[in-house]
């Protein structure tokens, strides 16, 4: 039954089976007007003005953000017991050597805007939106005795947009400025207080796991690389020479100082501050060739309305990246555009294979690994698109 305390607002249109079967959002124009300052708990009601779901009120196109689809109260008891199968799934699913793992992914973990991500003694908190924002006190509360029992003594919380992203420590010991955690046994620096995401592109863990293995006796370029962990991976898999490349120096310095942490061979490893398509361009020119390719660039579609311009963006990325590719050689390219779907990314990869006349084997499709659950009623959660070819 609702509550006396909480907001209750009827379905407009006929989205009982979609809410029931666990989609996370309900539009503003998919309810009956209601106002409600964000964090406010909300009870939306059928035709029969049965309670089909429980949500927090936010305040933009999307007006609910839904936690449970039936009649069960939103409160920290459930909080509490959506933590604890979140962390009892990371449990069997993390790898062994690994103390860097999303610990709750937002809505695949049925905690819409929730996000935390654990380096070994720390952890990271995210709140997307200001419904998620509004109920923070409540949600580090029933983290902080989750988190203890893993060892986990300190939280950090990461706020804000890209560039203007601020950090503040909640509690415990702050993390060092450069924190090395492990991935499958592989040593990567990072920092949680300015590095993109919560410190590290965790979603990518497997990915490099396979660059790794494929990595023996190859030229390897990464491009977009950050803070290198594809380069680590290939170098530990034995290639004869990496180059990463990125924007940002800071980044590559993180990289630089990973790639010793390994033990490898400094003489092998070369670091590239630069714009991807301009070196591309260069390296063209230069005709140098390499036998494995990796491209994880930034999100090229942020919004539906970039999705044309960015279409084309990936396929000019795929044709420069193709054109430098020996014969036989590998070429690994992702996308963490949410706009753009698997088979959009499949048709820019196949136009860019065209424009630079080359044969593709597909060898390997994945995607976030299983620490990024997504809810099957929300493939706008499958963002991350990951494929393996060889030329």
């Amino acid at each position: 039954m609702p509550r006396a305390d909480e907001i209750r607002v009827r379905l407009r249109k006929p989205l009982e089976r979609s809410v029931r079967s666990g989609h996370p959002w309900l539009y503003r124009d998919a309810l009956e007007p209601f106002a409600a300052a964000p964090g406010a708990v909300v009870a939306v009601l059928d035709k029969a003005r049965r309670v089909i779901a429980r949500g927090l009120a936010d305040d933009g196109p999307i007006a609910v953000r839904i936690f449970v689809a039936r009649d069960e109260p939103l409160d920290d008891a459930l909080l509490a017991r959506r933590i604890a199968a979140a962390f009892a799934l990371r449990a069997r699913v993390v790898p062994p050597a690994t103390d860097a793992y999303r610990l709750l992914h937002g809505e695949g973990d049925r905690l819409p805007g929730v996000v935390c991500d654990r380096y070994a003694a720390h952890a990271v908190l995210k709140l997307d939106g200001p419904a998620a924002t509004a109920w923070q006190p409540r949600i580090v509360e029933q983290l902080r005795a989750q988190l203890a029992a893993l060892g986990v003594h300190a939280l950090l919380l990461r706020s804000g947009k890209k560039h203007a992203q601020q950090s503040e420590q909640l509690y415990g010991e702050p993390p060092a400025e450069e924190l090395v955690i492990e991935e499958h046994g592989m040593k990567l620096c990072a920092n949680l207080w300015r590095g993109q995401k919560t410190g590290l592109f965790l979603d990518h863990r497997e990915s490099r796991r396979r660059v790794r293995a494929l990595a023996s006796g190859l030229r390897v370029l990464n491009l977009y690389g950050y803070t290198g962990g594809f380069s680590i991976a290939a170098g530990l898999g034995g290639a004869r020479e990496v180059t990463t490349v990125d924007s940002a120096a800071p980044a590559l310095a993180l990289a630089e100082r990973s790639w010793l942490q390994n033990a490898l061979d400094p003489t092998s490893h070369h670091t590239c501050a630069a714009d991807v398509p301009e070196l591309l361009a260069q390296l063209a020119q230069r005709r140098e060739r390499f036998e494995l390719i990796i491209a994880d660039p930034p999100s090229f579609a942020p919004n539906a309305q970039s999705k044309p311009a960015a279409l084309q963006s990936y396929t000019a990325l795929h044709a420069s990246c193709l054109a430098l590719l020996t014969e036989g050689g590998y070429y690994l390219a992702a996308s963490c555009s949410s706009h753009v779907t698997a088979e959009d990314f499949d048709a820019s990869l196949r136009e860019g294979a065209r424009q630079s006349r080359r044969v593709l084997q597909i060898l390997e499709r994945s995607t976030a690994p299983a620490d990024h659950p997504r809810l099957l009623a929300f493939p706008e959660g499958d963002y991350l698109k990951v494929v393996l070819t060889r030329a």
